[in-house]
């Protein structure tokens, strides 16, 4: 019943399969990525039988889905009405990218004493493959990779509590980013300040490290929170 296609986008995009025992979660996955990519605006109405048709599904999973997503902070579950994505406000943003900024420092510290070659080698291609996109041009695609590397940098510290708690943060935080990227002079720094980064971790220099991503996060959500039109 649940096997048939679902595309990553409302619009025309290459299909995949759902397994059932995975649904909701591939649900929640795909519409994340259309709130945090503002397809569904901050304080937008979210339209469950557009979504339906457009997924192919029922309302169950999906509002599973949308569950999933109101305990991330993403999305707001009204009795009786239709939910909607949460705004974005200049103090939410601030606040919140203080508190990543130091989950931030702490990640990095650890991680330039923790990493091994292997896993300097993998931000590397993470970074290669970001400046690509870069140099072209191509937000969307730089933004995803963004995020990679960002997570693999708490993933090398080797904290599970870190790593959840960072990853329940960075739910909420990737509006925001997404936001900041639409900025050409903030890209441009962003591209600088990742390769201070990982040649910091590179030479294993715990504090550089930590203190160069405190400050690149911290700064991004300076920058858009200053940016915001609402508070």
């Amino acid at each position: 019943m649940f096997d048939q296609p679902m595309p990553n986008r409302t619009s025309d995009a290459t299909p995949f399969t759902i397994n059932r025992s995975t649904l909701h979660s591939q649900l929640a996955n795909s519409l994340r990525e259309m709130i945090v990519e503002t397809r569904i605006a901050p304080g937008g109405r979210v339209d469950e039988k557009a979504l339906c048709e457009s997924f192919g599904v029922s309302r169950t999973p999906l509002r599973e889905a949308l569950r999933v997503l109101a305990s991330e902070g993403l999305v707001e579950l009204l009795p009786n009405r239709s939910s909607r994505t949460t705004q974005i406000t200049r103090q939410g943003v601030e606040e919140l990218f203080e508190v990543i900024s130091w989950l931030d420092f702490h990640g990095a510290k650890a991680a330039a004493e923790k990493a091994t070659d292997k896993d300097i080698r993998r931000l590397e291609k993470i970074q290669q493959q970001m400046l690509r996109h870069y140099d072209a041009g191509e937000r969307v695609e730089y933004f995803r990779l963004n995020s990679e590397f960002h997570s693999g940098i708490i993933d090398i510290a080797g904290n599970s509590v870190l790593s959840t708690v960072y990853a329940g943060l960075m739910a909420q935080a990737q509006r925001a980013r997404y936001v900041a990227i639409q900025s050409q002079d903030h890209w441009d720094r962003g591209v600088e300040e990742h390769a201070q980064i990982l040649a910091a971790l590179a030479r294993r220099d715990s504090e550089a490290a930590g203190r160069l991503l405190f400050e690149h996060v911290r700064e991004t959500g300076q920058r858009v929170g200053q940016s915001l039109a609402i508070d």
